[in-house]
């Protein structure tokens, strides 16, 4: 059993702090994403975990050992970089082999396992290739086979998609998918693609200026999230967002926003109390739209995105006729293709009450949580 256990790890250069008291604990054979904007840490926190950064502070143990103080050959654990960083001059075959000659292993079991990596990445036409007659997925195919063979207590895999093209990027994340599930061994996944981590995780690890915001399933974090930070970031198209008040109307506690009035479900925690400042979260597919007069939130569209299936209607809401100056709140409704919709119109949005997120406006926190 392998487990990967990081204890109130932190990274400072000088006086700045990149990574703050990381707490995370990854299951044998888990595969955990860490995902966040450029610059929150993720990267960083992998390196440490390889052993190519140094820890300020803080444990890493991987399986029954402390490995804060070893150097990265001691971990055992292999890393897949962004760049293919292959042996330009070598062939696939000599690429894969090459750290197991560098660790004296027996000619026979290298050839039994660079044969076993190949086979098991579709790569065994390609053996006396050299680097320059493959394409990049080919390439991330023999940097993950050079990782294969070695057999690592853990995977590292440091953006290894970011420099193939949208297509072959579905194509190689349904592969690392795979390989996962035929190897079981642990993978840590650095991304700042929300679709990545959604789709590959076990588990993902949102990050922001070297904070975790919230751990958790995929799905759990999509449908509840910790705060608005992971509200904003997780979810394409992005969660709405408006800014607003609750009021106590009739015996009912109301969200009150520009342009926008909706009850708070029962069920909603004590923390909604009337007078308190938060901000509404609402998913665009968890609204509807409708044409002409009558009940629901008026608007006028303001773009239509045709995505094949689906189409994103943003509407402008309207302003409080009470408060002139009030700024529109933009709407997003991602419902089934509608052909007919165009800019300009006036139609009526419908968001149900009963999937609205509420978040504090100064600490940002949602409140049911």
């Amino acid at each position: 059993m392998t487990k990967i256990v990081l204890s109130q790890v932190s990274k400072r250069y000088g006086e700045q702090a990149v990574v703050e008291n990381l707490d995370l604990e990854m299951a044998d054979g888990e595969f955990i994403v860490l995902v966040g904007p450029s610059g929150c840490g993720k990267s960083t926190t992998l390196r440490m975990i390889a052993g190519l950064e140094d820890v300020s502070s803080g444990a890493i143990r991987i399986g029954d050992r402390d490995v804060t103080g070893l150097q990265p050959g001691e971990r055992n654990i292999a890393m897949v970089f962004q760049n293919y960083a292959l042996y330009p001059h070598k062939s696939v075959y000599e690429n894969l082999a090459f750290g197991l000659r560098m660790r004296k292993v027996p000619a026979a079991e290298i050839e039994s396992k660079v044969r076993w990596a190949a086979q098991m990445l579709g790569i065994e036409n390609l053996l006396t290739r050299k680097p320059r007659q493959l394409s990049g997925g080919q390439m991330q195919r023999v940097s993950l086979g050079r990782a294969l063979v070695r057999s690592p207590e853990a995977f590292l895999l440091d953006e290894p998609l970011s420099n193939l093209d949208a297509k072959l990027r579905i194509r190689m994340r349904e592969e690392i998918g795979q390989l996962h599930k035929r190897v079981g061994t642990n993978m840590i996944y650095v991304t700042h693609d929300q679709v990545e981590a959604m789709t590959l995780g076990d588990r993902i690890v949102i990050m922001n200026q070297g904070r975790v915001q919230q751990v958790g399933k995929p799905l759990d974090v999509y449908d509840k999230p910790a705060n608005l930070f992971v509200a904003g970031f997780i979810g394409a198209p992005e969660m709405n967002l408006i800014k607003g008040t609750l009021q106590e109307v009739q015996g009912r506690i109301m969200f009150q926003g520009p342009g926008i009035s909706l009850p708070v479900p029962p069920a909603m925690p004590n923390k909604a109390r009337p007078g308190t400042e938060v901000v509404l979260g609402i998913r665009p597919e968890h609204a509807s739209m409708t044409s002409g007069h009558g009940d629901g939130t008026a608007g006028t569209i303001s773009l239509v995105e045709q995505m094949g299936p689906h189409t994103l209607t943003v509407l402008d809401l309207d302003c409080d006729k009470t408060s002139p100056s009030a700024a529109p709140s933009r709407f997003r409704v991602l419902s089934a293709r509608r052909d007919e919709v165009r800019t300009g119109e006036r139609c009526r949005v419908h968001p149900d009450p009963s999937r609205i997120h509420l978040f504090d406006a100064a600490s940002g926190n949602n409140l049911a949580m």
